[in-house]
């Protein structure tokens, strides 16, 4: 294992830097020299197979280890040649079936240099710890969204990238649907006019939606063998309290570790927009709503939750959610002369065969022909009849992967890289920041903070 001095504490620098008044830019020299010193990755060869650490193996982290794996026997892409989970059972069981070493501390992973990239999969609250160690290891990233728990830490990871020349895909693998890059260049080519709103919806009513998983009851820190959880390390960053098993299993319920339907839904939704509006964005007002109204169990988090952010280009976005409720609306980006279906049903995580494009028109009273709002060179060009874009139907996380590997080896930037992923991350975090204190809160996007007061331009 390497010891703690090997590997620059970006958390701890950040929590010196707030105690200073150190500013961000002056940090981020120092994580440049720092990074500087740290040894690169190794160069991987157009015929290499890329070696992948897992690190986090529950549900979701297993979920991709078989995902990659199975990609790199189909393509002979890549190969997981190591697991981290703090949770023993989980540990060995992935170990087997991966047919690889596993380990308790995710620094023993960083700290081969056979690995070349790594799956961070954990809870959110370590997300950016490991990212930013991996990083600094000469790892490329593949870090699950949320891209992270906080602005300081979205700031942090931007940051790295920067210096280190690391890849960093987040795990959001709608951007990788074709749909939301046939949007892309719907807007672009004014098909929609100017953009007023993009709206969404995710919806669940099970227990899966309620993060009520299964918890197993005889593990925990004091467990023997399988059952050994470590607690201290599971906790991390997060304020120290003693062993609770609710809060391991189902960690989404409590704002320590998570943002509820934010963070774990809305992340999904805010991405992809990011990347098919036609410049980076940062909103400028974010506003929550929301509340526990029907799961009246242990949880921090609302149930039911809504957002509404307004950006200084002139759109708004809006999105409604709820864990007792199955029934979504549709996902639209609309705009003046016309409006894009991106899916009926509401779920940006499903297929869908083709996008919609449909053109905002007047209709006389007379039975005239209808009249773009557009205007003649708007219907000469696209017509006032709602039009269908194919879309191809390659599986989104394929995809994901697929963009992430080749990444690695061009050393381009990823669908859905860490500067697109933290303007979704600043969004959402705002979002839960303004239900929990029940302000309206504004981002200042040159300080790179909130504040509930208007930011001046």
């Amino acid at each position: 294992m390497s010891s703690p001095n090997d590997s620059f504490d970006r958390r701890d620098f950040l929590k010196t830097v707030s105690a200073t008044g150190v500013t961000l830019s002056a940090a981020s020299s120092a994580f440049a020299a720092r990074a500087s010193k740290m040894t690169g990755g190794r160069v991987v060869g157009a015929n290499d197979r890329i070696n992948i650490g897992v690190i986090g193996v529950g549900g979701r982290g297993n979920s991709d280890a078989r995902n990659f794996a199975r990609f790199g026997e189909q393509n002979n892409a890549c190969q997981i040649v190591a697991v981290c989970d703090v949770y023993e059972k989980r540990k060995r069981l992935a170990a087997e079936h991966f047919k690889c070493q596993g380990y308790l501390d995710y620094r023993e992973v960083l700290a081969r240099p056979d690995v070349d990239a790594v799956i961070v999969a954990t809870p959110d609250h370590w997300h950016a710890k490991i990212a930013l160690d991996a990083m600094d290891h000469g790892k490329d990233v593949y870090l699950e969204k949320p891209m992270c728990h906080t602005n300081e830490e979205a700031k942090l990871l931007v940051n790295t990238v920067k210096e280190t020349k690391r890849v960093l895909q987040v795990g959001s693998q709608t951007t990788s649907a074709d749909q939301w890059w046939k949007a892309k260049k719907a807007i672009a080519d004014g098909m929609i006019g100017q953009m007023i709103m993009s709206q969404g919806s995710y919806h669940r009513n099970s227990i899966e939606g309620e993060w009520n998983y299964t918890i197993e009851k005889d593990a925990g820190p004091d467990g023997k063998g399988d059952n050994y959880i470590d607690w201290k390390s599971w906790l991390g960053p997060a304020p120290k309290r003693p062993y609770d098993a609710d809060r391991f299993f189902r960690f989404r319920k409590y704002w320590d570790y998570s943002g509820g339907i934010a963070t774990d839904l809305f992340y999904h939704v805010v991405a992809p927009l990011n990347i098919c509006w036609n410049e980076p964005q940062f909103p400028h007002r974010v506003m929550a709503s929301g509340g526990v109204y029907i799961f009246k169990d242990e949880r921090e988090v609302p149930d039911t939750f809504n957002l509404i952010a307004d950006y200084p280009q002139g759109h708004s976005l809006v999105l409604s959610s709820s864990m007792a409720n199955s029934q979504h609306i549709p996902g639209l980006i609309r705009g003046h002369e016309g409006t894009i279906v991106m899916v009926e049903h509401g779920m940006f995580e499903r297929a869908t065969d083709f996008i919609t494009v449909k053109p905002e028109v007047r209709r006389s009273r007379g039975g005239a022909e209808p009249t773009a709002i557009g205007g003649e060179q708007y219907a000469k060009k696209f017509g006032t009849s709602e039009i269908k874009i194919a879309v191809d139907q390659r599986d989104m996380m394929t995809a994901h992967i697929d963009n992430f590997l080749s990444c690695i080896r061009s050393r381009q930037k990823p669908h859905l890289d860490v500067e697109t992923g933290a303007r979704a991350q600043v969004v959402i975090n705002l979002a839960v920041q303004s239900y929990r204190e029940g302000k309206v809160m504004y981002w200042d996007e040159k300080n790179w903070k909130a504040s509930s007061k208007p930011t001046k331009a």
